[in-house]
């Protein structure tokens, strides 16, 4: 199934005093490439976030969003880190002597310095996990549902577009077909014309006609052209859960070799022009499946 690189969730939960907000946002990207943001006393439960993101999205450039507001009992284990707030007191005093100023620290003013007072909660790690993931599951659904369903249009537009680049292909083989047939009418009268005779050597007329079909046949490369429209076509179908963008990718630019190919041996105007157009809308095609996963 294609889905679409660009997308956004929320989802929220609330237990006890305690409330999850998970935000997923994602716009194309060549790779996997994903940024958490998340408050400092869960920290700790960043890698169980990205695990479940990168399980899920293997595509994009992923930013999550979690926000906690703790107030329930759980959320008030206040420690005190002693060691950290007895080197700033006895940094203070140093400074107090050495300087002459006041010294007129309190308590207080010790708590608000960093890292003095913290709230513990990798106690409560297991509990918290459960229930950010329960927020984070419902971002997720919403996240991958609306990447589907922008995916869906993506895979009817693209389906149009390669419908177009196989109609294209089939005029352009028939102008082929008739390409031999009209060079050999046009070397006929030429040689007439040059040689002012209505006697031409057949075994030299033919031997012409084997060197300009050998270089002018382009049968292989429409052949290898149609193959690829149809792998084209069932994996932008298929109702599989795998990525598909690279495969795309990769389909799209062997298809635009093939057509390259047919460019650089064109005796025909039409086929010239075919050739254009085709290379208009398989760029086209290209530019597309940049936004698919």
């Amino acid at each position: 199934m294609i889905k679409s690189m660009t997308g956004f969730g929320r989802g929220k939960y609330e237990n006890e005093g305690r409330e999850y907000t998970v935000e997923i946002k994602s716009v194309n990207h060549k790779y996997s490439d994903v940024t958490i943001k998340m408050p400092r006393h869960i920290s700790f439960l960043e890698e169980n976030v990205r695990k479940e993101i990168v399980k899920n999205v293997s595509r994009g450039k992923i930013d999550v969003f979690v926000s906690m507001q703790d107030f329930s009992e759980k959320g008030k284990d206040v420690k005190i880190n002693k060691e950290i707030a007895k080197v700033y007191i006895s940094q203070l005093k140093e400074l107090a002597d050495e300087t002459g100023i006041e010294n007129n620290i309190d308590i207080m003013s010790i708590a608000r310095l960093p890292e003095v007072l913290n709230i513990s909660n990798e106690d409560n790690e297991e509990l918290y996990w459960q229930e950010l993931s329960i927020a984070l599951k419902n971002a997720l659904d919403n996240f991958i549902s609306m990447r589907e369903t922008e995916g869906k249009k993506i895979a009817e537009d693209l389906l149009a577009r390669i419908n177009r680049v196989s109609e294209k292909v089939s005029i352009i083989s028939d102008y082929s077909s008739g390409l031999v047939q009209e060079y050999i009418v046009k070397l006929n009268s030429r040689i007439k014309e040059l040689m002012n005779t209505d006697i031409v050597d057949e075994n030299r007329l033919a031997q012409e006609i084997v060197i300009f079909s050998d270089k002018s046949s382009i049968q292989e490369e429409l052949t290898r052209l149609n193959s690829h429209i149809s792998q084209f076509s069932s994996l932008i179908s298929s109702n599989g859960d795998a990525p598909l963008g690279k495969k795309c990718d990769f389909i799209i630019q062997e298809m635009n070799r093939e057509v390259n190919t047919i460019g650089s041996k064109a005796n025909s105007m039409d086929i010239s022009k075919g050739v254009i157009e085709l290379k208009t809308e398989i760029e086209d095609i290209r530019e597309q499946i940049q936004n698919i996963e």
